[in-house]
């Protein structure tokens, strides 16, 4: 963990240095204060398809007892546990200008069969294990693409056959590959970021001082959460939710095929887990050890 003394930290909440980094297809930062409400004072909180962890951090304080996040995408569960061990690295990884020849680059590195396969495989079976420039690549280029397909897909190398999945971006000669995001002031962390307090730093190191700050108010706030990576199913067990008192769940799956979404929007698809969602929460809804979203 960093830290910060009292002079260097900035103002997390009227900066936003607690929000998520990067966006996120069906992030409920909009609604998070509503289910807070719902919710009201609890010891226990889970949040079994954490994303962008939207609903977590707008947990109004003061909170205790236990937290628990999940995802099964295992950059999702990198990023959060390299912020929490390596903020300052992170920051310094995703520290870079939207730039379209670096995303076809990164993301190619990044979805490389045999390092992809490495990474999720130890994502899963090591506790300790996190990689903070997958974290940082991850971040800084899921803030420069455009619609789905991030990381979803495997590359093993120039103009083989097997290169398979969404978005790989590579080149066509006539046109490009995918354009990076140009919409706006930015997206994430390539949005235009508060200043520092110090206005003696150049652009560069203004943002690189911003970046750092806000990962490590992010690392302060997930100091105490469990990190899960797998199975929805296996954070809303006894164990991690109402034997610890008084639980609030929050659970936003992928919506189901009914709902007549696209079904290609993230790196682990599924068009029924919604159902066996839903089958859940019938189940558990009369505990009254439970508040269930």
């Amino acid at each position: 963990m960093s830290d910060v003394a009292d002079d260097e930290r900035i103002d997390d909440e009227s900066v936003g240095l607690l929000d998520a980094p990067f966006p996120y297809f069906g992030g409920k930062s909009r609604c998070a204060e509503t289910v807070w409400q719902l919710f009201g004072d609890v010891r226990n909180f889970c949040e079994p398809f954490c994303g962008s962890c939207a609903v977590l951090l707008a947990r109004p304080r003061p909170f205790g007892g236990t937290e628990t996040v999940n995802d099964i995408d295992g950059y999702l569960a990198n990023f959060w546990r390299a912020v929490q061990h390596d903020p300052d690295a992170v920051a310094g990884y995703m520290d870079w200008p939207v730039e379209e020849i670096s995303l076809e680059a990164r993301h190619k590195w990044l979805v490389t069969r045999e390092r992809k396969a490495e990474h999720v495989a130890r994502m899963k079976d090591d506790p300790d294990y996190f990689d903070a420039k997958i974290a940082g690549w991850w971040c800084w280029g899921l803030c420069s693409w455009i619609g789905c397909g991030w990381c979803s897909g495997e590359w093993v190398g120039a103009g083989s056959a097997e290169n398979a999945g969404r978005g790989i971006n590579v080149r066509d000669p006539e046109r490009g590959g995918k354009r990076p995001h140009l919409g706006g002031a930015g997206q994430g962390v390539h949005r235009v970021l508060p200043d520092s307090g110090n206005s003696e730093l150049g652009e560069c190191e203004r943002r690189g001082e911003v970046l750092r700050l806000w990962m490590r108010a992010l690392s302060d706030r997930l100091r105490n959460v469990r990190v899960a990576c797998g199975d929805w199913s296996r954070v809303c067990g006894p164990t991690p939710t109402f034997k610890q008192g008084l639980t609030a769940v929050f659970l936003d799956p992928p919506y189901s095929a009914e709902a007549g979404r696209y079904n290609n929007v993230y790196s682990h698809e599924s068009l029924t887990v919604a159902h066996d969602v839903r089958a859940w929460c019938l189940a558990n809804g009369g505990n009254p050890l439970l508040r269930i979203v």
